[in-house]
């Protein structure tokens, strides 16, 4: 059976909860996620213990941003770990994307648009010129053209996004809740099924299947609920 394409997200207080977390999904998903306190606590050891015998995708979520040539430095560091995926804010420019992209030639660099946790209101506080479906347009477009191949936004953005770039990028949701779960800190959400829907290739799911009393069993469920809707 093909594994759900699903991004779980690894936010675990130590490495050995997140390798058991990551045992258990693994037969479901396609890909785990490594995200930055995970990395920073534990360091390039991280990728092989939650990667296991498995050898399923890993999403490093480092969301680096910062001057080109830094960038450039941090991403060919991480790229000899081979993560599947390597995120990038889309906020630090063309030339930023594109040395990373050049620095990782075996991984995919994905910009990430507009965080999932700001609001309209967040982003006219910070400048950011909305409404936000406007800004993650702006800044897909950007990022496709400095060599990205890979885009993370919300659900709510997908559809205009995919829209906007059209096919051969890969675009990442966060902010994917199942029916009836708590959105805890994220405010732009949608369903699996809706998500998928509406063009999205990688569903980022953490707390809904790491926090369930059986992460496998919620992991295969999700899997299951895509299957039946697609």
């Amino acid at each position: 059976m093909t594994p759900a394409p699903i991004a779980v997200a690894l936010d675990a207080p130590d490495l050995e909860t997140a390798a058991r977390w990551a045992a258990l999904v693994t037969p479901h998903v396609s890909t785990v996620k490594v995200g930055l306190e995970l990395y920073l606590r534990y360091g390039p050891d991280v990728i092989a213990s939650v990667q296991g015998a498995s050898g399923v995708n890993v999403f490093l979520d480092l969301k680096l941003h910062d001057i080109p040539n830094t960038v450039a430095g941090a991403a060919r560091a991480v790229a000899r770990l081979r993560p599947a995926i390597l995120t990038v804010h889309a906020a630090g420019g063309t030339a930023m994307i594109k040395a990373a992209v050049e620095s990782a030639p075996h991984t995919q660099i994905a910009a990430v648009t507009v965080l999932t946790s700001l609001t309209e209101a967040d982003l006219e506080r910070i400048g950011l010129a909305g409404p936000a479906d406007d800004a993650v347009r702006r800044l897909a477009s950007l990022s496709v053209e400095a060599g990205a191949t890979a885009l993370v936004c919300s659900p709510h953005e997908v559809a205009a996004v995919r829209a906007e770039v059209g096919g051969g990028i890969t675009l990442i949701t966060p902010g994917v809740r199942p029916a009836g779960a708590d959105t805890q800190d994220q405010k732009r959400v949608a369903t699996p099924e809706r998500a998928l829907a509406d063009g999205a290739d990688l569903l980022v799911i953490g707390r809904p299947i790491t926090a369930s009393p059986d992460p496998g069993a919620a992991a295969a469920a999700i899997a299951a609920s895509l299957r039946r809707a697609s």
